[in-house]
């Protein structure tokens, strides 16, 4: 599908970036009856920019090539969780990336998405021994979480021969972020091998050299919220501890670090910042001998690479007042936007207000909340926020939501999952709409909730 827009607008937005990209497709989306009024399909939807994506890819893959020593390999594997869409995986697989998978799902939606198993790392801090057996069987990498997963994977090594990659992944114990939850490097994190716990250290030494098979060291000390120093801090001990392990072993044995991703994402403006090369900068001041080409790199972006490229966008369906305060009522709330709801004050999100036909809508500003279809009281994506009055047919969008908000649908009140498009434009300011995931219907949100068991409490 497509919409032509006005030749005046066509002079005014083309080559502007992202938010002339956005204008475009919210217009187009209400022109092609994506969203809006009567007519359109439906009073929600969500978009993805396409473009975005590509190039936060390839802002990704250039940042780390410009630094590291020719030839050396490098895996750049995106974080499935922060956007499991197939069409997406794909997207980014045909940009050079391959896939981090944390649970069986997460791993079929990767192969579904054509993406091979050497280009596919396994973390999980519970992976079962079926999960194990299945990846080493295709040679997909794991990073083992802890001493008892470790000796599993010796079973299973002993029993079958495997081209799989292993490591061990550890908590360099170097603090947290602003986000206690996504602190994954903190003193008592689940996650991984603590370095600095007493003795620790020593006894990964000594359970690479007792295993040749072991080859790479795996460390992520979080995302949002966590700086760059003390995301490179980490990464600075991880190459530590694999010198030490190859001086003990007499030879390179561990030959690839996995430093995970954590690039955090700014939510207060268009800008993308801190970018892929303030991050390359911050490991090259922390761990310079990372970029020598003696090892091997993966990492594990998700968020930075999808966030910014993805929109909200929802009918405002009724306004009133209360206490004085005007309230928008929308249709996009806590099922899609959930660590918003719950926690605010983490994640705040920005709200651009449209009229009916998808024009940016401009007036005096007026303090007003924005709030979901949910029935609770905390339903709310914005607190007296200063927007221009809006009215039922006006459309509010959210951005920078294209990571962990509408593409992981949170089931409250059983609001069905919104469709989502990735759009793209033309030089002439054309948009094209491409269906990634469509919106799901009455029946099937029935059938996932047992309609065909209905009898079977009797």
């Amino acid at each position: 599908m497509a919409a032509e827009m006005p030749a005046g607008m066509h002079a005014r937005t083309h080559g502007e970036g992202a938010a002339a990209r956005r204008d475009l497709a919210v217009r187009a989306a209400v022109e092609q009856g994506l969203v809006g009024g009567a007519n359109a399909a439906e009073p929600l939807v969500c978009l993805l920019d396409v473009t975005g994506i590509r190039s936060s890819a390839a802002a990704l893959t250039s940042a780390f090539a410009a630094a590291l020593a020719p030839g050396t390999p490098v895996l750049h594997a995106f974080a499935v969780k922060a956007c499991p869409l197939v069409p997406v995986l794909r997207l980014l697989a045909d940009s050079g990336l391959g896939c981090e998978v944390a649970s069986p799902g997460e791993l079929a939606l990767a192969r579904a998405a054509g993406v091979e198993p050497e280009r596919t790392v396994l973390d999980s801090p519970a992976k079962t021994s079926a999960e194990l057996r299945e990846a080493l069987a295709l040679g997909i990498a794991v990073n083992a979480d802890n001493r008892q997963e470790l000796e599993r994977l010796d079973a299973l090594v002993a029993a079958a021969p495997t081209s799989a990659p292993l490591g061990i992944r550890i908590n360099p114990q170097t603090g947290a972020g602003a986000i206690d939850a996504l602190s994954t490097a903190t003193a008592t994190s689940k996650f991984g091998i603590a370095l600095r716990d007493p003795g620790a250290r020593e006894w990964l030494v000594r359970a690479f050299v007792e295993r040749p098979w072991l080859t790479r060291l795996h460390t992520h000390s979080g995302s949002q919220g966590v700086p760059l120093p003390l995301i490179a801090e980490g990464v600075r001990d991880l190459h530590a501890l694999a010198e030490e392990i190859n001086a003990a072993a007499g030879r390179r044995q561990v030959d690839t670090l996995d430093i995970g991703g954590g690039l955090p994402v700014n939510f207060a403006s268009d800008a993308e910042a801190p970018s892929y090369a303030q991050y390359v900068a911050a490991l090259r001041e922390a761990a310079p001998a990372l970029f020598s080409g003696r090892y091997g790199l993966v990492t594990e972006f998700g968020r930075s690479l999808l966030a910014k490229h993805g929109l909200m966008l929802s009918r405002v369906e009724y306004t009133k007042t209360t206490g004085g305060r005007p309230i928008a009522l929308t249709h996009a709330g806590v099922q899609l936007a959930t660590r918003t709801v719950y926690a605010p004050a983490a994640w705040p999100l920005r709200i651009l207000p449209y009229d009916a036909k998808g024009a940016p809508k401009t007036g005096p500003p007026v303090p007003q909340d924005i709030a979901g279809p949910a029935c609770f009281a905390g339903d709310l994506l914005a607190t007296a926020r200063e927007l221009p009055e809006l009215a039922p047919g006006d459309l509010i969008a959210v951005p920078d939501t294209g990571a962990y908000f509408f593409t992981a649908h949170y089931g409250y009140n059983s609001l069905p999952r919104p469709a989502v498009h990735g759009f793209t434009t033309t030089r002439s300011g054309t948009v094209r709409f491409a269906l990634a995931r469509p919106a799901q219907s009455l029946s099937a949100l029935t059938a996932e909730a047992g309609a065909a068991l209905r009898d079977a409490l009797l």
